[in-house]
């Protein structure tokens, strides 16, 4: 494992141990690795994140980007068999689901498929798990719903508990160990405060089952929304443990639905004009979910009759 800070500095590191082990194990030629990403992603906003990205909020007038970069459309097996039969690819890093677009959850089979590709083209398969990880979807990690194991995985968010910044970076010694001692660093990286304080949040997330927790509010809060919200208004509710999305109909705007629950005692972060993220946290207690229906039923149902 090798501890960094911001969630940008796990997907930097992430592709720098890609890259190397991608020229010292599957022998690439100098400077001609590729690193395969999907539409619609998000993992910061340095200068290789940005270059990854299809948002022009995040990319629009930073380039040049970083080479060695290719995309494919998300939840894409067909898609990503043909990009990793190049040669020179490294690694697919992919979210398990793609947060910043809107709690986009793939096919049921997604991630196993990635698994297989990855493994017959000799790609490293690397998980971004920023967000989905550690008890957020109802598994310690999103890959877990499916069963698979990544060659990297990124971890940052939750796992310090929301106390201090830290985020880390897993992988086993074939791929880590490509990194010398003394080759990558970062000023505040692996600090014993940090360190300390993560190995606390895992203590607490395992100790009172907060992926449990997760898991069986989650599908509640999904069920409670479906039965009780107007199609006509919120036509889709996704999402799998506490971490879920509206869509709203799009004579509707989910910002000013935002300030809505806001005014009514809730928070909800709005993206891409019609879809509003619900990721409370995982600490909460059934009352609280309960109260949380509610006012997203009164503020839907005020908006109706606004109309």
């Amino acid at each position: 494992m090798k501890d960094v800070i911001l969630g940008v500095e796990a997907g930097e590191t992430a592709c720098k141990l890609a890259r190397r082990w991608g020229y010292r194990v599957k022998n690439i030629p100098d400077n001609e690795a590729v690193i395969v990403f999907a539409e619609g992603n998000f993992w910061g906003r340095t200068l290789s994140a940005i270059s990854a990205s299809t948002d022009p909020v995040s990319y629009e007038a930073f380039g040049p980007y970083m080479p060695g970069f290719h995309v494919i459309p998300y939840n894409n097996l067909a898609a990503l068999e043909e990009a990793c039969k190049h040669p020179n690819v490294c690694a697919f890093m992919v979210e398990p689901i793609q947060g910043e677009a809107g709690i986009l959850v793939p096919d049921e089979g997604y991630l196993r498929g990635v698994r297989d590709i990855c493994t017959r083209y000799n790609v490293l398969f690397v998980a971004d798990e920023i967000q989905t990880g550690l008890g957020r979807t109802g598994r310690r990690l999103c890959c877990d719903h499916d069963g698979v194991r990544p060659d990297i995985v990124t971890l940052g968010k939750a796992l310090s508990g929301g106390f201090l910044p830290v985020s880390a970076v897993l992988a086993d010694n074939e791929v880590m160990n490509e990194i010398k001692p003394g080759e990558h660093g970062s000023t505040y990286g692996g600090n014993p405060l940090a360190c300390q304080v993560a190995m606390a949040a895992l203590d607490v997330l395992e100790e009172e089952g907060l992926s449990e927790r997760s898991e069986r509010l989650g599908q509640r809060l999904r069920q409670e929304l479906r039965a009780q919200l107007p199609a006509d208004i919120v036509p889709c509710v996704r999402g799998k443990g506490l971490m879920n999305a509206l869509v709203i109909a799009p004579e509707y705007d989910a910002w000013e639905v935002c300030l809505q629950l806001k005014d009514a005692g809730l928070l909800a972060k709005p993206t891409h004009g019609d879809i509003i993220r619900l990721a409370p946290p995982l600490v909460m207690t059934d009352d609280q979910l309960t109260t949380c229906v509610r006012i997203i039923a009164d503020t839907i149902a005020s908006f109706k009759k606004s109309h």
